[in-house]
């Protein structure tokens, strides 16, 4: 049960374009942190446990590399470890390779988290008057995402069941991937075009025709709207008066701790938890019915 998706596209569009934005631009720790660890918690809620892990587990590895790879390239700072032929390596550099790859973590969690909430009928109801052609573009790419990977398991376990898969040989497995590959690449050629001419035969695009949406702005929408608003106002008032800056060149800043510091890591933490706070508050109250059926 997804209850955050049911809030209007609009207000969901804003919440997720601010928190990625502050997370893309903002290197502060506190806030990166909080972004993280909002968007991990909130994907927790949103996908399976078995996928989520998996997910992590392929995550992970890719963020740290990203953290390592920081200072073997950049040896800015004034505090050297150690040398790597001849090159220092610093404290500086390696925590700025952490900060960089907990920004993308947060991104990557925070783009899955839109991509379970934010379907395509939302996204062309937003855009579709404004951009056609772009947003039916983009509405069909971020469906077939999903739709592939549904694919994909269709076309393996096809595969299995004609025996294609009991061959230990790594070759042999190599080859019937990459001819599952190439029959998913076929069927989504094949789909984009039904899709295409679906909706060249529906009037899509055409000036004047109407769209039909089941969206309607509710008590709750306007409320979810005024506080994302309201923690933006603050966070970028923070942002832009230099009380959440932090810098990792040429030495490390300390982390900021005035009222409107304080103000701001409060605010990004109320912006960053509600889905959080959100979809737990439904999923108990939904378990506590359950349970008293």
């Amino acid at each position: 049960m997804k209850v955050f998706e049911n809030y209007h596209p609009i207000v969901l569009f804003i919440y997720f374009i601010s928190v990625l934005v502050i997370a893309m631009f903002e290197t502060n720790p506190v806030i990166l942190g909080l972004t993280l660890l909002g968007g991990v918690l909130f994907a927790l809620l949103l996908v399976e446990k078995k996928r989520f892990v998996k997910d992590l587990v392929m995550i992970l590895p890719f963020m740290l590399l990203v953290a390592l790879t920081n200072p073997l390239f950049s040896h800015n700072g004034v505090t050297p470890l150690f040398f790597l032929n001849g090159n220092a390596v610093t404290l500086e550099a390696i925590l700025y390779g952490i900060d960089i790859a907990a920004m993308i973590m947060a991104v990557i969690y925070w783009f899955k988290c839109y991509q379970e909430v934010f379907g395509s009928d939302k996204f062309l109801y937003l855009f579709g008057k404004i951009i056609p052609k772009v947003a039916l573009v983009i509405s069909m790419t971020l469906r077939f995402i999903p739709l592939l990977r549904r694919q994909y398991k269709k076309i393996a376990d096809a595969q299995k069941c004609l025996g294609m898969y009991e061959d230990k040989s790594i070759i042999d497995k190599a080859k019937v991937v990459m001819k599952n590959v190439s029959i998913l690449i076929t069927w989504s050629l094949e789909n984009s075009v039904d899709t295409s001419m679906s909706m060249k035969a529906r009037g899509y695009g055409i000036k004047g025709r109407t769209n039909y949406h089941n969206f309607k702005i509710h008590k709750m929408d306007k409320i979810l709207l005024i506080i994302t608003l309201l923690m933006d106002v603050t966070v970028f008032t923070g942002m832009i008066t230099g009380n959440t800056t932090f810098w990792f060149y040429p030495e490390i800043t300390a982390i900021k701790t005035t009222l409107l510091a304080f103000t701001s890591y409060l605010a990004h933490a109320v912006l960053s938890f509600t889905p959080f706070i959100i979809e737990l508050k439904e999923n108990l109250k939904w378990k506590y019915y359950v349970w008293k059926i």
